[in-house]
C-alpha cells in the first residue's frame, strides 16, 4: 500500500498507472464485442445452461487466459494464449536451432530480433488456434455438445473473416501489451492475464455459495484460497543465494573489484509453464476424441479417465507431467555452464569452488535440488481444487486452479516490484538533479553582471572538493592499497590549486 501511495504522488508513475488502466479498459471492452457472424443471442443461452468445467484443460486454460472471451466468442477470444504459446516455442527452439541461441547471448540485438521471431509464430499460431475454436463451435465441441447453431452463417467467406477478424484482435492485443511493457508499469502480457483471471474470479467464487446453498462450504473455499495465496507468496519470494566474490584488478593507478555478492535463485525456477504444458499435453486426447464415434472403446476410455482433472488417470500423468517439466524447462532457460563462464570471465569465484567446470557442476547440483523442492511445490498448489473438489462433493470448477494462484501471486509480486523500483529510481534521479543553493546563487550573480572573487573562487573549491570526496569514497574500500589514497590526495591538491 505504501509502494501505491508513493507510485500515485510521483507525475510519471501516474501517468503510467492511468496509460496501463486505460489499455486495460479497452481491452475490456473488446472482450464484449462479439465475432462478426456469430449469434450472441445463441452464444449467451449456451454459456448460461453449461456447467462449470474444470480450470485445468486446455479449453478452460483459454477462456481462463481470455477473461470468459473465448466462450463469448468474442473478437478477443484467443487473449494472449497464442503469445503465451509463441514465446515458450522461441524459448524451446534455442536448444534445437543454434542460431537462436546464438542470438540469444548478442544481448539486445539479439533480443529484438528473437521478439520479431515470436510475433509471427504469435500470427500464425493465431490463425491455427481461431480456426480450431469456430470448427469446434460450429460442431457444438466447444460447449460440451449442450447446444449448437452459434454461427448464424457457416459459409467460407465468414469463416475466413471470423478466422482474420480474430487473428488481427490477437495481433491488438500483442501490441497493447508491449505498449505496457514499455510506457507502463509490469510486464505487459502478465498484467492483460491478471485481469482476465480477476474479472471472472467473483463471479466463479459466487457460484459455489449458489450450488452449496450454505455459508460453510464457501468459507472453507475462501479460507483454502487466502492460505494458499499466502503460502505462494512466500514461497515465491524465497531464494537460494549462492555467495559469489570478485577478485581485485588494477586499472591504471586504481584497484576495482574485490566486492562481494550473490547469486540469486528462486525456489519455483520455472514458474507456471509446468502445469500449462501439463494441462495442455493431456487435452490432446480429449480433443482428438472428439473427432472419433462416442460407440468405440478408445473413445469411451479417453473421455471416461482424461475428460475430467479429478479421475485418478489424469491426477497421475498430470502430475508425472508436471514434475517433467519443472525439471525441463529449467534446463532450457538456466544454463549453469553459461553462468559459470560469465562468472569466470568477470573474475568471481563461489567461495571453496574452483572457477569453470567445477562452478558449473556446483550449480547444476544446487538446481537440481531446487527442482526437487519446487517440483513438489507445484504439485501441492495445482492439486489442491482437485482436493477440495472431491472432498466438499462440488460439482462446479473452483475459480482458482494451481495455475490460477502461481500467476495471480507472481504477477502481483512482479508488479509490485517493478513499481517500487521506478519509485526509488524516480526519487533518486530527483535527489541528483536537484540545484545546489550556492549554485543557484552563483548563477543569480553571473545574470546580474557581479564578478566578485569570492564567488569565482568558490567555484573551484567546491569542484576540487567534490572531487576530493568522489576519490576518498572510491579509496575507502577495504580492498584499496595505500599508494592509492596518496594519489587520491595529490589529484586533489592540484585540482584545487
Amino acid at each position: 500500500m505504501r509502494t501505491l501511495i508513493q507510485a500515485l504522488r510521483t507525475k510519471e508513475l501516474r501517468n503510467k498507472i492511468l496509460f496501463v488502466l486505460f489499455m486495460i479498459l479497452i481491452y475490456r471492452i473488446g472482450s464484449f464485442i462479439p465475432t462478426p457472424g456469430v449469434d450472441y443471442t445463441a452464444v449467451h443461452d449456451c454459456v448460461t445452461t453449461m456447467s462449470g468445467s474444470s480450470q485445468e484443460n486446455f479449453i478452460g486454460l483459454v477462456n481462463l487466459f481470455s477473461g470468459g472471451s473465448l466462450l463469448q466468442l468474442s473478437i478477443f477470444a484467443l487473449g494472449v494464449t497464442p503469445y503465451i504459446t509463441a514465446s515458450i516455442v522461441v524459448q524451446l527452439l534455442r536448444v534445437v536451432i543454434p542460431r537462436f541461441e546464438q542470438l540469444h547471448r548478442e544481448g539486445q540485438s539479439g533480443e529484438a530480433k528473437l521478439t520479431e521471431y515470436t510475433r509471427w509464430v504469435t500470427i500464425g499460431l493465431a490463425l491455427l488456434q481461431s480456426a480450431t475454436i469456430i470448427v469446434t463451435a460450429r460442431s457444438g465441441a466447444l460447449f460440451n455438445y449442450m447446444c449448437s447453431n452459434v454461427i448464424a452463417d457457416d459459409s467460407p467467406i465468414t469463416i475466413i473473416v471470423m478466422i482474420l477478424v480474430m487473428t488481427g484482435a490477437t495481433g491488438l492485443i500483442m501490441w497493447m501489451a508491449e505498449l505496457i511493457t514499455d510506457k507502463g508499469i509490469g510486464n505487459g502480457m502478465s498484467v492483460l492475464i491478471f485481469i482476465s483471471i480477476c474479472s471472472g474470479f467473483l463471479t466463479n467464487l459466487w457460484n459455489i455459495h449458489d450450488e452449496t446453498n450454505g455459508w460453510v462450504k464457501f468459507g472453507v473455499v475462501v479460507g483454502v484460497f487466502i492460505v494458499i495465496l499466502i503460502f505462494v507468496d512466500y514461497v515465491e519470494l524465497c531464494q537460494r543465494r549462492i555467495p559469489v566474490q570478485y577478485t581485485r584488478r588494477m586499472i591504471g593507478r586504481k584497484m576495482y573489484g574485490g566486492s562481494s555478492t550473490y547469486l540469486p535463485m528462486k525456489i519455483n525456477m520455472s514458474g507456471v509453464i509446468p502445469p500449462i504444458f501439463a494441462a495442455s499435453i493431456l487435452s490432446v486426447p480429449t480433443l482428438i476424441a472428439q473427432f472419433g464415434s462416442s460407440d468405440q472403446s478408445w473413445v469411451k476410455w479417453i473421455n471416461t479417465n482424461l475428460g475430467s482433472s479429478t479421475t485418478v488417470w489424469y491426477i497421475v500423468l498430470y502430475s508425472v507431467m508436471i514434475v517433467f517439466f519443472t525439471f525441463f524447462y529449467t534446463s532450457v532457460t538456466f544454463n549453469p555452464e553459461e553462468v559459470a563462464d560469465d562468472m569466470k570471465q568477470y573474475g568471481g569465484f563461489i567461495p571453496g569452488i574452483r572457477a569453470g567446470r567445477a562452478t558449473a557442476e556446483y550449480l547444476n547440483y544446487v538446481v537440481n535440488r531446487l527442482n526437487t523442492v519446487g517440483a513438489i511445490y507445484i504439485l501441492f498448489v495445482a492439486l489442491i481444487p482437485t482436493v477440495l473438489i472431491k472432498a466438499l462433493n462440488l460439482n462446479t470448477a473452483l475459480p482458482f486452479g494451481g495455475t490460477t494462484i502461481l500467476i495471480i501471486a507472481g504477477v502481483g509480486l512482479d508488479t509490485l516490484r517493478q513499481a517500487k523500483a521506478q519509485t526509488e529510481q524516480f526519487q533518486y534521479e530527483r535527489f541528483l538533479t536537484a540545484t545546489d543553493p550556492d549554485d543557484e546563487d552563483d548563477d543569480k550573480d553571473k545574470k546580474a553582471g557581479k564578478d566578485d572573487d569570492t564567488t569565482s573562487d568558490d567555484a573551484p573549491a567546491i569542484s576540487a572538493a567534490s572531487d576530493k570526496d568522489k576519490t576518498a569514497s572510491v579509496s575507502d574500500d577495504s580492498d584499496s592499497d595505500d599508494s592509492s589514497d596518496d594519489d587520491s590526495d595529490d589529484d586533489a591538491v592540484a585540482s584545487t590549486k
